[in-house]
């Protein structure tokens, strides 16, 4: 299985959507003329992570947002995961969504975030994206030259069984459009994609917003990349930045051959036993 570079884009966001596209559109561009071939951009990099900005900013899946990422991506010829936007329905529902498109602009994967981000935490933050947005109800694998990549979305990755049932589907990588914030961020961000790259042997690919200390929701940042030995091979700090990286799926296969956790998986064992 060929190896690939993917670059994930820590873009800065603002109140303007089109700013945040145009910006959007540069690092994108940016990325493909240094040799990518897959491009992400982060949770909701088309307004600010905040829940009276998700109705302002949400446009349908065939909306003028959409329609001008999938452009980019034939333009650029890159497979793009388009980081996510606040996608409505025809009945009023909203969904954190991640658009994936392959190089000739063709969309091939739509991930809804399945677990909505309502936390409170004490001395901490306090957030309930259910108070405006709706869950999805199911994973998502894109196909592409390079094999099979998973797509979920930030608060997604602290729900073990999605990235294993992506894993024994066959997924090598899973990307995450991610915003952690200055409470979860430091406590759990790298320590949550070491852990679920070990846990189903994958690279895990965490790209988030860059940080501004002035917004109503402070991004963690930190953009990451995990291999499939828990290792951080990859990593930004704060600023705005694209961050390319080599990725080689049979590296994936190769340590599931060493060490067989996925071949092993005993999903019908895992029950009490009966009393005799």
């Amino acid at each position: 299985m060929k190896k690939f570079r993917i670059a994930l884009i820590q873009s800065s966001v603002t109140d303007s959507k089109q700013k945040n596209l145009e910006n959007a559109e540069k690092l994108v561009r940016q990325a493909a003329d240094s040799g990518a071939d897959i491009a992400v951009l982060p949770e909701m990099f088309i307004c600010p992570y905040d829940n009276s900005c998700f109705p302002e900013f949400a446009e349908p899946a065939d909306g003028p947002s959409v329609e001008r990422l999938s452009e980019l991506a034939r333009q650029t010829g890159v497979y793009f995961i388009a980081g996510t936007v606040p996608e409505i329905e025809n009945d009023g529902r909203i969904f954190n969504t991640s658009f994936s498109f392959d190089s000739s602009g063709r969309l091939i994967g739509r991930h809804r975030k399945v677990h909505l981000f309502d936390i409170d935490i004490k001395n901490g933050v306090s957030f309930r994206e259910s108070d405006t947005l709706s869950a999805g109800d199911s994973a998502t694998i894109i196909e592409t030259p390079w094999g099979k990549i998973g797509v979920a979305i930030c608060f997604d990755i602290r729900f073990a069984e999605l990235f294993r049932f992506m894993a024994l589907e066959g997924a090598h990588t899973v990307v995450v459009p991610a915003a952690f914030n200055m409470t979860t961020g430091p406590a759990h961000w790298e320590l949550t994609f070491r852990m679920r790259a070990v846990d189903n042997q994958i690279y895990t690919a965490g790209c988030a917003p860059a940080r501004s200390e002035s917004a109503g929701y402070v991004s963690w940042a930190n953009t990451m990349i995990s291999d499939p030995w828990g290792r951080v091979a990859a990593k930004l700090d704060t600023e705005e930045a694209v961050l390319i990286h080599e990725i080689d799926p049979g590296y994936a296969f190769e340590i599931r051959e060493q060490l067989p956790i996925l071949s092993g998986y005993r999903k019908e064992g895992y029950r009490l036993q009966s009393q005799p």
